[in-house]
């Protein structure tokens, strides 16, 4: 590519190599740390003339540590500096291992829009308590960059490679697998930060079903991953300087609310309805809970689609609830001239934290106006979706961005037959059509070798008596060139837009694609790295019907323990509420101008304990934002300082002599002294 930059595309055949997401991590981390760092490292050393294992092994470690690898989706959009604030990160701090950025959904619909405030929420509070109280628990592979020695050290990359043989690791392992690498590096030691300032944007979920599916794995993984930690919570604290026990109990406290959340769901829709209906709470309570303990009965029996279309139907019904209750406990407030009710310090405490919180944000305290969608989505996020999370855990296909056959195309089995000419020729132009520059693993030779080999193994293992080698060779040799070579026969993308060879060949004449082929010692390291993780797991479908069967047995295990926490905290608050007064608490009624009106208002034990511990939770990651905000802004001040102003008002100079400059010639000199201006000619 132009300016000596190189674009390598490994095309992964999933009948060869493990397929899944982290599979394919593990083939190309291993490849970059265990082949491209120390391959680098060794010929640097045999360049100064080899002193000694000694100085090897510190050179490697000097690699290791200064060599940082970029994790992205495919979708994911961000500019330079998001970069390299987060290697400001790493190169500042040595135990920093993983640093991740803001991640702003992109997109169109409610459901977006829903999870712009959502992300938004979870990075203005959440991510920033965990970087200043703690670490980071969970760096997403949508934006994060990792320091190698990080990955490479011990029970990290060896311990990620490890195939899933128990119902939970399925949960852990392969349902989070960003979360999970996480937990491997703050088990080892290593910190993982948040930086504000950089910034990056990525595709969101625009469908329910889809968004459903996404959270019916992230759930289960973060609580799995966070029981893991909270299991070695005294080796961690002793191993990792950044995790106190008192961030330890922190994170307990997090997830008791995680898990009592759907309880408490029901309980403000129990408070709504009484408000709207003006019965008594008890009452109220039974109304609240009857809906989603039906759902929660016949989502054991029905499919997933269906559950997704019923949780659709009550997210829609209890939106308009919480719309109704929110305007009836407004217009109670103005006509009773009073705030200190449960509900109203719920819902004016919630808002005046979110308020502030964004105006902290200047930059995105536009997202505050999605803030009323999020109020009015929250039975279905927390409550819905809850159950409907649990009730599928022992799925775990990903659910999200598979691609799935065009409706009406016809199968393998109703094809045409074909010669096995026609054979070769379209597996040719299957390969070609994929783009000119992939790299095929583990073998050495022309692609065209290559095909006409598998082929022929192929053939002869299905068709012994026949001798096909000779109509295939015969088949290549017959095609011209720029038919097999260009791929026209068969297009690789059925959208235009999506063709990224085209894109590339058409940025600048200098893009070269072309096939590469592996020299002997990185064939031969694919082929022991192959052999080693990455060999398809054989299909048997007696030991798969076994691991459906724990994976159930695993789900009820779990789905049993997680709502008979919140059926103990319901039971408790319904049996308060029918005992006599001297169980209550109670406090002074307060008009809008906070004077006492003479007046007590009556709440229940629970119900006050969880507000003052919801508000105790906020509140703190207040604080951490303020202080984070602060940190932030150092941080973004100092990054922007590091280009001294003699660089600015050179390229200022070099760029105003170009528009100056008629002549193609004077345009060529000022572009050249643009680049060196920066000293190494890689400016694109």
């Amino acid at each position: 590519m132009p300016h000596g930059n190189s674009i390598t595309v490994h095309f992964k055949d999933k009948e060869l190599i493990r397929h899944k997401k982290r599979w394919s991590q593990v083939m190309y981390l291993y490849y970059l740390l265990g082949w491209k760092v120390s391959t680098k490292c060794f010929k640097r050393w045999r360049k100064g003339g080899g002193k000694g294992e000694s100085e090897l092994y510190k050179e490697f470690e000097k690699e290791k540590h200064n060599t940082y690898i970029l994790a992205l989706d495919g979708d994911t959009e961000f500019q330079p500096a998001a970069v390299m604030l987060l290697i400001d990160r790493l190169k500042m701090y040595p135990r920093v291992g993983a640093a991740c950025g803001r991640i702003h959904p992109t997109g169109s619909g409610p459901m977006v829009w829903y999870q712009k405030f959502e992300y938004a929420v979870g990075h203005w509070l959440q991510k920033t308590a965990e970087h200043v109280f703690g670490c980071v628990l969970c760096s997403p592979g949508c934006f994060s960059l990792f320091r190698a020695a990080a990955l490479m050290d011990d029970n990290v990359m060896k311990k990620y490679t490890i195939k899933s043989s128990k119902a939970q690791d399925y949960i852990q392992y392969d349902q989070g697998e960003d979360r999970w690498l996480c937990t491997l590096l703050l088990k080892q030691g290593w910190r993982v930060e948040y930086n504000a300032a950089s910034d990056a944007y990525t595709n969101a979920p625009e469908e329910f079903k889809e968004f459903y599916n996404q959270r019916r794995r992230w759930g289960p993984s973060t609580m799995a991953n966070i029981v893991d930690l909270l299991g070695s919570a005294t080796l961690i604290s002793k191993r990792n300087l950044s995790m106190s026990r008192s961030y330890m109990v922190y994170q307990l406290f997090n997830l008791a609310s995680s898990i009592l959340t759907p309880s408490s769901v029901i309980l403000m829709i129990a408070g709504s309805l009484t408000v709207l209906l003006d019965i008594q709470p008890n009452g109220a309570l039974i109304m609240a809970l009857i809906p989603p303990a039906i759902f929660l009965g016949i989502s054991f029996k029905i499919k997933p689609d269906t559950q997704i279309l019923i949780a659709e139907i009550m997210s829609t019904l209890y939106a308009f609830l919480m719309m109704i209750a929110a305007i009836i406990i407004i217009c109670n407030i103005v006509k009773d001239q009073t705030i200190l009710t449960p509900s109203s310090l719920f819902l004016i405490t919630l808002a005046s934290f979110y308020l502030v919180t964004a105006l902290m944000h200047p930059q995105e305290i536009g997202l505050v106006w999605f803030g009323l969608l999020y109020i009015l989505c929250i039975p279905s996020s927390y409550l819905l979706l809850s159950i409907y999370s649990m009730v599928n855990m022992n799925n775990v296909s990903w659910g999200t961005r598979e691609t799935a056959p065009a409706a009406g195309a016809a199968t393998q089995a109703a094809r045409a037959p074909q010669t096995t000419a026609q054979k070769a020729k379209s597996t040719l132009t299957r390969f070609f059509s994929r783009g000119k520059c992939c790299r095929k693993l583990c073998w050495r030779g022309s692609a065209e070798e290559l095909i006409v080999s598998r082929d022929i193994q192929t053939m002869e293992a299905t068709e012994p008596d026949a001798q096909p080698q000779n109509t295939i060779v015969e088949t290549v040799r017959r095609m011209p060139e720029e038919e097999w070579s260009s791929g026209q026969q068969e297009p690789a993308f059925t959208c235009p837009n999506q063709s990224w060879v085209t894109q590339l060949q058409s940025l600048s004449d200098d893009v070269r694609l072309r096939e590469d082929t592996l020299d002997e010692d990185e064939e031969q390291f694919f082929r022991e790295l192959t052999a080693k993780y990455l060999e398809p797991l054989s299909v048997n479908k007696k030991e798969q019907k076994n691991m459906a069967n724990k994976l159930k047995e695993f789900r009820n295990k779990i789905t049993f323990v997680y709502f008979i926490f919140n059926a103990f905290w319901l039971i408790s608050t319904f049996t308060l509420q029918l005992l006599s007064s001297p169980l209550f608490i109670q406090v002074p009624k307060l008009n809008i101008n906070l004077q006492y009106t003479g007046e007590y208002i009556t709440i229940e034990p629970i119900g006050f304990m969880f507000l003052l511990t919801f508000i105790f939770l906020v509140l703190i990651q207040f604080l951490a934002m303020l202080y984070h905000r602060i940190c932030t802004l150092i941080h973004y001040v100092a990054f922007l300082d590091t280009e001294s102003m003699s660089e600015k008002q050179k390229e200022q100079q070099a760029l105003k002599q170009v528009k100056d400059d008629e002549s193609d010639d004077g345009e060529d000199l000022v572009f050249s002294r643009v680049l060196n201006s920066h000293g190494d000619g890689t400016l694109v």
